[in-house]
């Protein structure tokens, strides 16, 4: 795979947007040309060599293009976004919008992420080694259509109305979330490692939300179907004991599910 770095520069007050940073932009290009690509500073745009020092290898298609971002680029938005193939590794921190509307390749954040991470992600896999912002595998705001497919895992906490208005794939936190997490969640998993704050799948109708740590608090619209124990997930084994839920009732057509471990849950089941 041939590897094309980015050494930022600097990173402005003013954000960066990215959205050409992808190996689909990139291949067939030139080293030269690539460095022309254009990215957006505020109301201008301005070439990526402006802000990057650029150097290696490109290739005629983009699966066999890596692209390392190696250093922090926290006011840079919508690397990756629509990618199809390829890969990216970012050596740091990046801001919003990391692999928005994605639909294959991977990218991998070594650090943290801003909001909006994944959003309206169809395809491909998507991980943050650290913390994400708000939002993630969310849809745009005003739109009713979520993260559809691949696989966005985060390996640290996240924040408020993660998958919201998710549709299909896959959403791993492996830390904690802040409050609506699956609001009007339609489809797909979310599977949360640690505790929620509260209003976890408020106004779901579809869909499957697995919490393996506490829920400080719990909507009333949701029947408990009881306890099962050691539950299958997308293929993937959840050992211990878990209260079912289905809900969310507040909404017409309810079918989304809720397990929610039962050690420190007591006080959400009936």
């Amino acid at each position: 795979m041939s590897e094309i770095i980015l050494n930022p520069k600097v990173q402005p007050q003013v954000p960066l947007e990215a959205q050409n940073v992808t190996p689909d932009m990139f291949a067939g290009k030139s080293i030269d040309e690539i460095k022309n690509i254009e990215i957006w500073f505020g109301n201008e745009q301005v070439s990526l060599s402006e802000f990057f020092d650029v150097e290696g290898e490109s290739a005629d298609n983009a699966s066999e293009i890596k692209i390392i971002i190696d250093g922090d680029v926290d006011n840079t938005k919508r690397i990756g976004q629509g990618m199809t193939a390829g890969e990216i590794v970012i050596k740091g921190n990046t801001s919003m919008y990391v692999g928005s509307e994605m639909e294959g390749g991977k990218i991998t954040v070594e650090g943290d992420a801003g909001p909006w991470a994944g959003r309206d992600m169809k395809g491909g896999e998507l991980t943050i080694m650290g913390d994400a912002g708000d939002y993630i595998g969310s849809s745009y705001r005003g739109d009713w259509r979520g993260m559809s497919g691949g696989v966005l895992t985060v390996y640290g906490n996240a924040g408020n109305e993660i998958a919201e208005y998710m549709l299909g794939g896959k959403l791993v936190v492996k830390g904690n979330v802040r409050i609506m997490p699956g609001v009007h969640m339609n489809g797909g998993t979310l599977i949360i490692g640690g505790d929620v704050i509260a209003r976890t799948g408020g106004e779901m109708k579809g869909g499957t939300i697995v919490v393996k740590g506490i829920i400080d608090e719990f909507l009333p619209g949701f029947e408990f179907l009881g306890v099962e124990k050691d539950i299958e997930i997308d293929g993937e084994l959840l050992e211990g004991n878990y209260f079912k839920f289905k809900g969310d009732n507040a909404t017409k057509g309810a079918g989304g599910i809720i397990y929610a471990a039962t050690k420190g849950n007591a006080h959400i089941a009936p």
